[in-house]
């Protein structure tokens, strides 16, 4: 693989995808690369870092991309070993494609020349710009949670909040290590990686700044809408307590009077009174009314 880089500034880029064991083993013992970085790539599910073996880097990047029907976002990715006049790629996950990051270097022959960091940075642009249109999605999504939240209508979110900060949490993981590495390319202090890519990386950095203070104000975002929808569902249970309260209220006054004269004493007066079934069934009308026109002023109806 090597005997094709003849000339200076000239590099090899070769990318694999969920490459077998003996298929990376290969690849390592014609670039010598370090078997503990050969084994964090074979394996996925590693933190966002930065290495140095000997006289070749080492990074892992979290790749995401956001599933709107489940609210889920889902993780690939990558991992880079550049050294002088090489870069292997091995990606995890469907959607850790470098097709456009290839293409993108192809058009910028100026960036290509800094040879296997202009290679660095595609693939770290070309991340950051998915963690970007995740965290776009995201902020739809967390909108949509509080106008739920605070309409008048009763809505149960708390499952869905709850699945929201799960996904933040994920896109934290992924975002969160990986500022100390771009913050070292962006300075031009990594070994390895031409200092005129510096600018580049700035653009990163800046970018995935931007992206962490999104993720940090829509896990903010998404605690106030939760605390809002416990508060919402406590104010409409004491709006039902008062409501039931009032009913039994409407039905209890006409149940004394009723029960009262069901006694049956013989000394009741109004038991003689041909007016006293009328009178009784006026008299818990009337205390109905007066009671209902009383929780009515008090909002309790």
């Amino acid at each position: 693989m090597r005997s094709k880089v003849t000339e200076d500034g000239d590099f090899v880029w070769i990318g694999l995808h969920e490459p077998a064991e003996h298929e990376l083993e290969d690849v390592a013992v014609a670039f010598g690369l370090h078997p503990l970085a050969v084994e964090d790539a074979l394996h996925a599910h590693q933190r966002p870092k930065l290495e140095r073996y000997d006289d070749s880097l080492f990074l892992i990047l979290k790749t995401l991309w956001y599933v709107d029907e489940d609210d889920a976002v889902e993780t690939g990715e990558i991992n880079m070993f550049v050294g002088r006049d090489f870069i292997v790629t091995v990606r995890h996950g469907q959607g850790s494609e470098l097709h456009s990051a290839r293409r993108y270097l192809e058009s910028k022959e100026s960036v290509l020349t800094h040879g296997p960091s202009a290679v660095v940075y595609a693939v770290c642009d070309r991340v950051v710009d998915g963690y970007t249109e995740v965290a776009s999605e995201l902020e739809i999504d967390v909108d949509e949670v509080e106008a739920s939240v605070f309409s008048p209508e009763r809505t149960r979110d708390s499952e869905r909040i709850y699945t929201l900060k799960r996904e933040i949490a994920e896109v934290r993981r992924a975002v969160m290590p990986l500022r100390e590495p771009m913050r070292r390319f962006a300075t031009g202090v990594v070994t390895g990686i031409h200092e005129d890519a510096a600018p580049f990386f700035r653009d990163v950095a800046d970018h995935l700044t931007r992206v962490a203070e999104v993720v940090d104000t829509l896990d903010n975002l998404l605690s106030t809408a939760f605390d809002a929808h416990l508060a919402a569902i406590s104010v409409q249970q004491n709006e039902d307590m008062r409501k039931i309260s009032a009913g039994v209220g409407l039905v209890a006054a006409p149940t004394l009077i009723a029960g009262v004269y069901g006694m049956n004493f013989q000394h009741m007066p109004e038991l003689g009174w041909y007016l006293g079934y009328p009178m009784s069934l006026a008299l818990m009308a009337l205390t109905s009314g007066a009671l209902w026109v009383f929780f009515k002023k008090s909002g309790w109806l």
